[in-house]
């Protein structure tokens, strides 16, 4: 009787699954502990594959859904896995689901899973990935893990996003395919009338890390705390 009481305490001084603390697991990586502006991590997809929205946009979805799932997984696993083998174990399960994310891609989006090419074979050994497997992962319970993982992809998947869209807007004068300032259109014609051309520099991967160093400037700008002092 007193064993069902204790669990019945137990039960009701439990965490809400989305209690403040849980809910900053999300919202924390989109803004002040972002993978990409904050711990610079992941800065090689960011800039091979932001040429387009649309294909960032997908990226950014395979990220979010491995590094939910291995999170998940590692963390359900972290108490009966070998410490010496840890590394090898996570590698795998990442290596898992990236191989089941690439599959579903050839079957469903072929043309984009050709566009994206290696790149999503290298979420692999994306540092974002592996990093929260160990920094987080290892040392929580299985629903803040998941979280952990929504929230960081997320706030990988919000850099790669405005990048991509800074970059097809001024260098193709397109966005999500549609054309905006193209010589098609009304207000692409009037500003190709005038000399204005599309900056083909846009397109090059020097444009997204000038653009990515520019997030990262005004991310520190609007809080001081970001600066590294030393």
């Amino acid at each position: 009787m007193s064993d069902t009481k204790e669990a019945v305490v137990e039960l009701k001084q439990s965490e809400p699954l989305m209690s403040s603390k849980n809910r900053r697991l999300i919202s924390d990586p989109l803004d002040d502990n972002n993978p990409i502006t904050v711990q610079v991590l992941g800065i090689c997809s960011a800039l091979a594959v932001t040429t387009q929205v649309k294909p960032a946009m997908v990226m950014s979805v395979c990220v979010v859904a491995v590094m939910a799932a291995s999170n998940l997984s590692i963390s359900l696993m972290r108490n009966i896995m070998p410490g010496r083998i840890r590394m090898i174990i996570q590698l795998l399960v990442i290596a898992a689901l990236v191989t089941v994310v690439d599959q579903f891609l050839k079957a469903f989006m072929f043309d984009l899973s050709k566009e994206l090419s290696v790149f999503i074979g290298l979420i692999i050994t994306n540092c974002i990935v592996m990093g929260r497997l160990e920094a987080f992962a290892m040392a929580n319970k299985p629903w803040p893990s998941f979280l952990d993982g929504i929230g960081n992809g997320l706030g990988y998947g919000a850099i790669l996003l405005i990048v991509a869209a800074l970059r097809e807007f001024f260098g193709a004068g397109t966005l999500l395919g549609w054309e905006i300032l193209t010589p098609n259109t009304a207000l692409g014609g009037w500003l190709a009338s005038i000399g204005y051309a599309h900056n083909g520099i846009m397109t090059t991967s020097a444009a997204a890390m000038f653009i990515i160093g520019v997030l990262i400037w005004i991310q520190r700008s609007r809080n001081p705390k970001l600066v590294d002092i030393s």
